[in-house]
């Protein structure tokens, strides 16, 4: 697999690779309007198409991926307000998967959510991005998120193997907060309001919460890739990644890029353990992600059973 092969990369050879280019999202995108009126139907199926093509046609990298090697990335927004005719107000959440080397299984690998942002839309105008320049909200929304998927996709392959597509998300993050070409004002992106974009780009990048990143590498590569051959080893690389996220949340109670990883695998990392041998293994995962997830907690203790 090409990204089983990134992972052998050194980080300059992903900024520094040839010129073949191609997609690296494979996204299913669904709009859909809560407690509004759109008197013309197909806008709305306009705009998810639109939407669906520019995260599935852009090159967002310079690395060749075969088709079955695309990030399946699920995106479902929610128009919930329509302030002005052509001026919409949505969230958004998003869902990528991994498909676990040796197997037909696909695994959730990151859900964020988006609580707030505004755009402009107009059918006339499709929705265009640049890496380099702001064009509106919509596309650097876009492009953001794109960057994150690749990048949290990256690190599952190769210890921080995403540090470059963060920097490009960075880049969107700095021109979308100083942009005065539309009126489109986003506090999304300047660590105010709801903040999640720019905290969770900041969770990312924070040297203190490195231990999360490579703890993904631990999840993915060294266990969920190696499970089915390797269960015991592979468990062990799970808990070694799970201690690892632990550090990030008693370093930083509450970040967001915390609570995205255990609202994906809560399920799945429950699953792993319940047929674990090792009784004393079971009680410290479970004491462990009971003080880290609470929420999941029931979850946790059907490992028990």
């Amino acid at each position: 697999m090409l990204r089983k092969f990134l992972a052998l990369l050194p980080l300059f050879a992903v900024l520094l690779a040839g010129p073949v280019r191609a997609q690296e999202l494979l996204a299913e995108v669904q709009v859909t309007t809560q407690n509004v009126t759109i008197t013309d139907p197909t806008l709305v199926t306009q705009m998810q198409n639109e939407i669906r093509n520019l995260l599935n046609t852009t090159a967002w990298t310079s690395q060749a991926y075969q088709p079955g090697e695309r990030i399946k990335l699920r995106v479902f927004i929610g128009i919930t307000a329509i302030p002005q005719p052509g001026t919409y107000n949505a969230t958004m959440r998003l869902i990528s998967t991994r498909p676990v080397y040796g197997t037909g299984y696909e695994t959730n690998v990151i859900s964020l959510t988006d609580r707030s942002f505004n755009f402009n839309y107009s059918p006339q105008n499709p929705i265009a991005f640049s890496q380099n320049s702001f064009t509106s909200n919509l596309a650097s929304l876009l492009g953001y998120y794109a960057y994150l998927v690749i990048g949290i996709d990256r690190d599952t392959f190769g210890r921080l193997g995403g540090t470059p597509y963060y920097e490009l998300a960075r880049n969107i993050v700095n021109y979308s907060a100083n942009q005065t070409l539309t009126n489109e004002p986003d506090e999304g992106w300047r660590g105010t309001g709801s903040r999640e974009r720019h905290f969770l780009l900041d969770n990312l990048t924070d040297p203190q919460l490195e231990a999360f990143r490579t703890g993904l590498y631990n999840y993915y590569r060294l266990g969920m890739d190696v499970f089915i051959e390797k269960p015991e080893e592979a468990r062990a690389s799970v808990m070694t990644a799970l201690s690892g996220i632990q550090k990030a949340v008693i370093t930083r109670p509450g970040a967001l890029l915390t609570r995205a990883f255990f609202d994906a695998k809560a399920d799945e990392i429950a699953n792993i353990f319940r047929t674990s041998p090792d009784a004393s293994q079971k009680q410290q995962l479970v004491a462990m992600l009971t003080e880290v997830d609470p929420g999941n907690s029931a979850k946790y203790q059907t490992v028990l059973q």
